[in-house]
């Protein structure tokens, strides 16, 4: 029998703080009550996280502020809503992701728990980054997995981010729900981006979903019945559901043809639903600013290309008759271009770009 025969799941994930004050007190190196996760890993792992965790997420943390308070053992972990954003499933726009860096960068944080990736990730399919250095490996970019506490004015948001499992998400749907009740979580939020039949010239829109009725807005139904792929964090949702616990995720609309790029502004809305359901308002000035950078860009390019220009006309003609017509799908039909089209005209426009600028460089 192999060693998934034997583990349950809690022993997929280690607490990074002690229990209570007690053990604290007592420098105890078991940080497990019964089942509430285990000592995997190496012995180290709390030097490892903070090295680790830079590689990942590439932020510095924020400087805690009069007001904000930083827990020391996990009762006094006050956080009634938690966050996910994995990397591994779609995230158009990165604004999953831009949301998870943004959150770890404005806000003190405190590592709570860290997931044993070895148990979670299939390496083959997605290699960790190694250097080499002349004569030897001299780095390696450790794969995270991990839920970090996150001080606020009003208390605390709990972030779970890093690696989306590829393996045993069953067991892992088990352990954060062994997680959330420990920590008294009430509520559990999903964020990612999807790319949409929209363009970037008109309000950012979401799609919601819950695990039950008037737990989010049901005004922006625009799909209906459809079979999609699934995702850990989809998964978790469901389970969570049936568990009896409440849980949502918000799904921005990014531009199609925009969806391998950075999109702040679709960040920058995840954002501001997070805040809503935390009843706090989070600052996105940064994300805002970028957003403005990044929109003042593409119009840029939108202008220098007449080929471009119509295509994105094309797409604001259909989603102003879409407000017009409850019902619509905004998905492309018709003589609307499709998400290659557009992105096929805009990579040969910047290619053009980059040729007209290396000559100029030549010269």
């Amino acid at each position: 029998m192999g060693r998934q025969d034997h583990m349950q799941p809690t022993d997929l994930f280690r607490w990074d703080l002690a229990q209570n004050e007690d053990s604290l007190a007592r420098g105890s190196s078991d940080q497990r009550d019964g089942d509430q996760g285990s000592d995997v890993g190496a012995p180290q792992v709390e030097e490892l996280v903070a090295e680790s965790v830079a590689n990942v997420e590439r932020v510095e943390p924020a400087a805690i502020t009069p007001g904000q308070r930083t827990p020391r053992t996990l009762d006094d972990v006050s956080a009634p809503v938690l966050v996910h954003a994995m990397r591994g499933s779609i995230d158009a726009g990165h604004a999953g992701s831009m949301v998870v860096t943004h959150l770890l960068e404005s806000h003190p944080t405190t590592r709570i728990a860290t997931f044993d990736v070895d148990e979670l990730v299939d390496y083959r399919s997605r290699r960790p980054a190694m250097t080499f250095d002349r004569t030897a490996w001299t780095d390696y970019a450790e794969p995270v997995l991990a839920l970090d506490h996150l001080a606020t004015e009003s208390g605390g948001l709990l972030l779970l981010h890093g690696l989306e499992p590829d393996l045993r998400w069953e067991a892992f749907s088990q352990a954060m729900r062994s997680i959330i009740e420990r920590l008294g979580v009430r509520t559990t939020v999903a964020v990612h981006g999807i790319p949409m039949g929209v363009p970037h010239t008109r309000p950012i829109s979401v799609t919601s979903h819950g695990t039950r009725e008037g737990l989010v807005d049901g005004g922006n139904d625009i799909f209906g019945l459809v079979s999609v792929p699934g995702s850990a964090s989809s998964l978790l949702e469901y389970r969570l559901g049936g568990w009896g616990h409440d849980a949502m995720g918000f799904a921005v609309h990014v531009p199609h043809y925009l969806a391998q790029s950075e999109y702040p502004a679709a960040a920058s809305e995840l954002v501001r639903q997070i805040s809503r359901v935390v009843g706090e308002q989070i600052d996105t000035t940064s994300l805002d600013e970028a957003a403005a950078a990044v929109v003042s860009e593409i119009d840029r390019q939108v202008v220098d290309s007449p080929e471009v220009a119509g295509l994105v006309s094309a797409l604001e003609t259909q989603y102003d008759a879409f407000q017009e017509a409850a019902g619509r799908s905004l998905l492309a039909s018709g003589d609307v271009p499709s998400a290659d089209e557009i992105a096929a005209q805009f990579e040969a426009f910047l290619a053009e770009q980059d040729g007209r600028d290396a000559g100029a460089t030549s010269d």
